[in-house]
């Protein structure tokens, strides 16, 4: 038998995966999720694994280094891997990664459509009109599960990188449960653009202040009274107003 035809670890793959989110990242994924399900390093509440990129290329041969960094950093843009840095001295910046189960659960087709009673049911004369407004009506629990569950905290981050130049990553664990703590309390994402706007305007030009335009500022404990703040105009000074006119 050919040397070639799985005598070693075969590299798992879901072709429905890999339609959804790419090939390489499919695989990438799927390496991953293999090595966290068996992973005893529990932070958070989560298991994690760490790995240079050159160790997971020991992995993965058949890709170049920055192929598979580029891989990684795209499934940080899309939620679906979270990379942190748990190491004891900082200065080892080998990163930790762990897997959104709940994002990557979101790619699932649901396996039925909402029940609906005996009363609601329609005749075999219903026309699609009658299908349509009985899909339509969801019950109100339902629809905030489904909110709930398809968070876009990479919306929401690229509008805060927007508005302050930044390049703050939708993939990082602390971010997305900030964001998730605040939607549980019933904020929507146009609150998180509201608190973003408010406070860009008012700290982005201040020397002292605009390094706290980042996530664990903006949207932590104070999120509610940043929300209902009062736009701050800015005192006018001597140098508005053209003198020479």
């Amino acid at each position: 038998m050919s040397k070639l035809l799985i005598n070693e670890g075969p590299v798992m793959i879901i072709p429905s995966l890999a339609v959804k989110i790419g090939l390489n990242e499919a695989v990438v994924l799927q390496q991953i999720h293999y090595w966290v399900t068996s992973s005893s390093h529990v932070i958070e509440g989560r298991k994690w694994i760490y790995n240079t990129y050159k160790e997971w290329q020991k992995q993965l041969p058949f890709w170049s280094e920055s192929t598979i960094k580029r891989t990684i950093r795209s499934l940080e843009d899309q939620g679906f891997l979270i990379s942190e840095n748990w190491n004891q001295m900082k200065m080892d910046k080998t990163k930790w990664y762990t897997i959104d189960y709940e994002r990557v659960e979101e790619l699932e087709e649901p396996d039925s459509e909402p029940s609906i009673t005996q009363n609601e049911l329609p005749t075999t004369s219903a026309c699609t009109k009658e299908n349509t407004i009985l899909n339509q009506a969801i019950p109100e629990s339902t629809s905030k599960i489904t909110t709930e569950k398809k968070i876009p905290i990479v919306e929401i981050i690229q509008y805060l990188n927007e508005k302050t130049t930044a390049e703050y990553k939708p993939g990082t664990y602390k971010t997305q449960e900030m964001i998730r703590e605040r939607v549980r309390e019933g904020f929507t994402v146009e609150d998180f653009k509201k608190v973003i706007d408010i406070k860009s305007e008012e700290w982005l030009h201040d020397s002292q202040m605009s390094k706290y335009l980042r996530p664990a500022t903006l949207f932590g404990n104070k999120f509610e009274s940043y929300l209902n703040q009062k736009h701050v105009k800015k005192p006018l000074c001597e140098e508005d107003f053209d003198l020479d006119e």
